[in-house]
């Protein structure tokens, strides 16, 4: 597979209508690609609490309906990364949307664990409480996104619906990028799965951003990694090695205590 990780920036200057055509662009530019993935909340800003509210968009908004047409222009499929969702009963979510190589929306994700510690994201958001995987001609996606990466219960989640790469769009701060790179890692070790994690650059509400947007392969051997600045990283892998790993080194068999937990339920 071909993957083109769009590590955008999102400068607060831009207008997020400017930024919406300007990630489209850079989706379209990608043709030829198997699958594209965008960063957490690019629209806004993961960390623009004070504007999540006025950019709140319905499920089948503005942002929804850029990125299908972008996905089918290009041919790919596109995780279009998250946006503000609001719901029909006002409650906003941070959802992830994944479109099919003819700009049908395949799936979409609200995050599960939200950030903030008793405010911004955790007190304006509310949670998802649904696994999400997505099945591509070529590997099952596991969907997650930014602070879900510190949850390793939802990671095996997705392993028992069947994901083999785990896709995580983030806003991921500078101050904690040392995480970042250990936990995608973790994360591909211990599922025996392909990780690509994509974050973004720049800085927004006064927080920098990590970058260094990371393919990780099975044996948690990083595969391709960004830098600080806006890029594409681009990578080729091979899915079927997510398979072959768990078959040569079987540890997901060896799970005494996942298995207990679901026996008891």
């Amino acid at each position: 597979m071909h993957a083109s990780l769009i590590q955008i920036a999102i400068n607060q200057d831009e207008s997020v209508n400017s930024r919406r055509e300007r990630a489209a662009s850079l989706v379209v530019a990608q043709r030829g690609a198997d699958l594209v993935v965008l960063p957490e909340l690019w629209p806004v800003g993961a960390f623009a609490y004070t504007d999540f509210a006025d950019e709140a968009e319905p499920l089948q908004g503005p942002t929804h309906d850029i990125m299908a047409k972008a996905a089918a222009e290009a041919g790919v499929w596109l995780h279009a990364g998250s946006f503000v969702e609001r719901a029909e009963d006002g409650t906003l979510y941070n959802t992830s949307l994944v479109f099919s190589p003819e700009g049908e929306r395949a799936a979409a994700y609200r995050k599960i664990h939200r950030f903030g510690f008793d405010k911004g994201e955790a007190v304006m958001m509310g949670a998802g409480e649904e696994l999400v995987t997505v099945a591509l001609p070529e590997t099952v996606l596991g969907l997650a996104t930014c602070y879900d990466l510190r949850f390793p219960e939802q990671f095996r989640g997705l392993v028992d619906a069947g994901a083999e790469t785990m896709v995580i769009s983030a806003g991921w701060p500078e101050r904690r990028r040392s995480h970042w790179t250990l936990l995608a890692q973790a994360r591909a070790v211990e599922n025996q799965a392909y990780v690509l994690a994509v974050g973004s650059s720049g800085t927004h509400a006064g927080v920098a951003q990590a970058g260094h947007s990371i393919v990780v392969d099975p044996w948690g051997e990083v595969l391709a990694e960004a830098g600080a600045d806006e890029e594409v990283l681009t990578v080729e892998f091979d899915p079927a090695r997510a398979t072959t790993t768990r078959e040569q080194f079987p540890a997901l068999k060896d799970r005494r205590l996942g298995l207990a937990a679901r026996r008891l339920a």
